[in-house]
């Protein structure tokens, strides 16, 4: 088993669900709900890992909030 995270974000003018693997170069996809974008990211995952000399270069640590003071 192995185990990828996402990050998604919505799309305000289309309303769909974008989301893409950090460090996974060609993983990403979009779908009009959250459990549509799981699965067509499955599906992309699966047949890029089908190319024996893809090289994942990152790992996921996390999300920051980044403040800004206004002025």
């Amino acid at each position: 088993m192995k185990i990828f995270t996402a990050i998604i974000e919505q799309d305000t003018e289309t309303n769909l669900y974008v989301g893409y693997v950090p460090g996974f170069p060609g993983a990403h996809s979009q779908g009009e709900t959250l459990d549509e974008l799981q699965q067509n990211l499955r599906e992309v995952i699966e047949m890029l890992l089908e190319d024996e000399n893809i090289s994942l270069n990152t790992q996921f640590v996390g999300t920051q909030q980044i403040v800004l003071q206004s002025h």
